[in-house]
């Protein structure tokens, strides 16, 4: 029996998983940095996890009679010294109309700050119809020391939704923004969601 390759087998086996487990940690690396554009992308295709849609008008949408009250909400993350709220706390408009509103975003802190606004939508089966034709979502906003902005909205909600057994009885919409520090811009929509979903039941 020739000991030598059969000590030989055990080394290169050992071998083989190490090499085989490195290789799953960069690879689970890698999707950890390509998740968010790709989870970003898919709820923008599909409204899954309250994301709402793109769009570049209403001109073609018909208004219907029924009616849905939209509550705003505004957050920071940890590490933005800023203020940001909306202008008013909710509107009441019918399906298919087309409706502008602000946020108010104010740097409270002596240097120039950078941040990136996530969002989404709950109930958030509501996501798929909340279109949103003007937006400042995703893109980065610096604010000099003591800065203060107005930053609009314009969205309508598809008549589409009326259709739907499953939100008959829908009355009531959040939307729903969340600024992050720049060095923070990426994370994952799904937290934002989640926090939003704790404050539903809560």
């Amino acid at each position: 029996m020739n000991t030598t390759t059969a000590t030989n087998k055990p080394k290169q086996s050992h071998r083989n998983l190490v090499i085989a487990c490195s290789a799953i940690v960069i690879g689970m690396a890698g999707l950890s940095y390509a998740a968010v554009p790709l989870y970003r992308i898919f709820c923008q295709i599909t409204g899954y996890g309250g994301t709402t849609q793109r769009a570049d008008n209403a001109d073609d949408i018909e208004i219907i009679d029924r009616q849905i009250t939209v509550r705003f909400d505004g957050n920071i993350a940890n590490g933005l010294n800023w203020e940001f709220k909306p202008k008013v706390r909710q509107v009441t408009l019918k399906l298919g109309e087309q409706t502008q509103f602000s946020y108010v975003a104010e740097n409270l802190s002596d240097k120039p700050l950078t941040g990136t606004a996530t969002f989404n939508v709950t109930p958030q089966y509501a996501g798929a119809y909340f279109n949103k034709i003007e937006c400042f979502c995703f893109t980065e906003t610096t604010l000099q020391p003591g800065e203060k902005i107005d930053m609009p909205v314009v969205f309508f909600i598809d008549p589409e939704l009326d259709r739907e057994e499953i939100m008959k009885n829908l009355k009531t919409i959040t939307l729903s923004y969340t600024f992050f520090p720049k060095e923070m811009e990426a994370a994952p929509v799904a937290s934002v969601i989640e926090k939003n979903e704790d404050k539903k039941l809560n």
